[in-house]
């Protein structure tokens, strides 16, 4: 009895051990596994460019690009970059998609001459391997706020608010706006273990550097002259993207440059705010001319299209509502001054509101560039529209002025020949018909009348001399 006891004891003393043992070694490879580096990916190079404002166009491409890198197992994948800023939602949705990438990531800011203001800096910090070419720079990252509050005095880094001093709602209104632009740069500093410090500064005093002083600055890791060179230096770099560790092996490749397809290039161009702003006059014009002229059918067809179009690419951009209803007011107006003619004020209003809906029709706190509509298709529209709706009360005018063609006043003036006649009264045929006739003075069969009158179905008719 004993022994058997004993004998449970032990086995049961062996199964703990191995399972402790089996529990330490698995513990053991999981943080061998989570600290080793990951092979060097054996995939292609692939390279985009990134020109001009970050739009929704933009957006796409990168997106399809990163989608053929994964399916290709890419080692890497390079974003020239050259960008007065862009749209603000737009640029965060692809700083998500640069921090998920399990592919390594480099912003190059190129060629020479190019830039990375506003957005191109975010961009440019959330990169795994950020890089720039001589002679260009980065930097003011300053948002621009809605509407034009006072200016605002932001304190330095580690200096204590002023208890005392009052802002302003406009000033509250940035700040908020700054510190959140703040916050969100000094954490992909912190995520890339860059320049914090002058990372604020980009934001609250719209500080720039040229490449030689970013690199000094910490801001970026490379200066390089082109592609190969900078393949060289990045050659045996240990990169951390969101599956782990990534060596790149770089020196020698060749780089496939991806270009925008035909969908990301339509998306690019239907989200540019002139773009948007003639399809929806194009729209707007197409329909009311199909109301005025039913069953021509062309420009209705073209309008919906345009129209549609329009929408699709004004819901990609930051609208104000405000500006797109005084638009739209103001063509009401136009409409009812081609319809009620007047002194001209329906016509003026709607000149008016059609401007300052034009100004006013995007809303710039939803990028951080000059993000409004060009003077010229300002006032190209304004120009149009006027002489469209100028055209349209002239026609209208001149209808009143035209003789009746249709009813019964149509006979007034027209010439017929008398069928039969005794003494005043008598029948006369009248545009191919019929009519009971009276006059004034004896008449035969035979004689040419004209028609100076009616009452009833009776044509009061002379002798035509």
């Amino acid at each position: 009895m004993v022994f058997k006891v004993r004998a449970h004891r032990l086995i049961f003393f062996l199964l703990k051990s191995l399972r402790a043992q089996l529990v330490f070694c698995l513990a053991v490879w999981a943080v061998t596994m989570a600290s080793a580096p990951l092979e060097a990916r054996t995939g292609p190079v692939l390279l985009l460019d990134l020109k001009g404002p970050i739009s929704v166009g933009a957006r796409q491409h990168f997106n399809e690009v990163l989608e053929q890198a994964r399916a290709a197992d890419a080692q890497l994948v390079i974003v020239r970059l050259d960008t007065p800023g862009g749209l603000v939602t737009v640029t965060r949705d692809i700083i998500t998609e640069v921090l998920a990438s399990p592919i390594p990531i480099v912003v190059y800011v190129a060629p020479n001459g190019a830039r990375a203001a506003s957005a191109g800096t975010y961009l440019t910090y959330a990169a795994h391997i950020a890089a720039m070419a001589p002679g260009t720079h980065l930097g003011a990252a300053t948002p621009i706020p809605l509407g034009a509050p006072p200016p605002l005095q932001p304190r330095a880094p580690g200096q204590p608010a002023d208890k005392d001093a009052k802002q302003s709602p406009g000033t509250a209104t940035q700040q908020k706006v700054l510190n959140d632009a703040v916050a969100y740069l000094r954490t992909l500093s912190q995520l890339r273990k860059r320049n914090a410090e002058w990372a604020e500064k980009a934001v609250i005093d719209a500080a720039t550097l040229t490449a030689k002083e970013a690199k000094q600055e910490n801001v970026i890791d490379i200066v390089a002259d082109d592609i190969e060179h900078l393949l060289k230096q990045i050659d045996n770099t240990q990169v951390l993207t969101s599956d782990g560790e990534h060596i790149l092996q770089t020196s020698g490749l060749s780089v496939r440059y991806i270009e925008a397809s035909w969908k990301s290039q339509i998306i690019s161009v239907i989200t540019d705010p002139n773009v948007a702003f003639i399809l929806l006059m194009i729209g707007i014009y197409g329909i009311l001319f199909e109301f005025w002229s039913p069953g021509l059918g062309g420009p209705g067809i073209i309008g919906a299209i345009s129209l549609m179009i329009a929408l699709m690419g004004l819901s990609a951009l930051p609208i104000s509502y405000a500006g797109a209803s005084l638009i739209i007011l103001g063509i009401a107006f136009l409409v009812a001054e081609a319809f009620a003619p007047g002194f001209g004020i329906l016509g003026l209003g709607g000149i008016i509101a059609f401007v300052a809906g034009a100004l006013f029709l995007f809303d710039p706190a939803g990028a951080d560039f000059d993000f409004s509509l060009a003077w010229p298709v300002i006032v190209g529209a304004t120009l149009t529209t006027l002489l469209l709706f100028a055209g349209a009360l002239a026609m209208v005018l001149q209808a009143r002025q035209r003789a009746v063609v249709t009813g019964s006043e149509q006979l007034l003036g027209m010439t017929g020949e008398v069928v039969e006649w005794a003494e005043c009264e008598g029948r006369v045929r009248v545009h191919g018909e019929a009519w009971a006739a009276r006059s004034k003075v004896a008449l035969k069969a035979g004689d040419s009348v004209s028609v100076t009158g009616r009452d009833g179905l009776t044509l009061i008719v002379e002798l035509t001399t």
